[in-house]
């Protein structure tokens, strides 16, 4: 099962930006889709953004203009450019993607946390 490593939060004013990076063991370009999830404390896990394949992209609308998901096969990893940051965009970024095996196992996350 492919496993994925997330790193590039921390603590960011409102309006400032940061760049999630996840690392998976198995080629994320074969994959059908991967994507960014984020869980705020005492919500759901909710999906941010996604990039299929073929490259097309989708957005969550809370996030839309604002985040940008990209992927750079070879070095394996998927981003999360994320812009003019919010207070709400304080959660645990997570990112997995769905292969033929199914979806990955889960890493550990990378907090963000947005506040003055």
């Amino acid at each position: 099962q492919v496993q994925f490593v997330e790193s590039g939060g921390g603590l960011v004013q409102p309006g400032g930006s940061l760049t999630l990076s996840c690392v998976g063991s198995g080629r994320i370009s074969t994959m059908y889709r991967a994507n960014w999830y984020r869980v705020a404390p005492g919500k759901q896990r909710e999906m941010v953004a996604e990039i299929t394949n073929a490259g097309s992209t989708n957005y969550a609308d809370s996030v839309k203009g604002r985040f940008t998901i990209s992927r750079d096969d070879a070095k394996n990893t998927l981003y999360l450019q994320m812009n003019n940051l919010k207070p709400e965009d304080t959660a645990k970024y997570y990112c997995n993607a769905l292969g033929i095996n199914g979806f990955g196992s889960w890493g550990q996350g990378t907090q963000v946390t947005v506040s003055s």
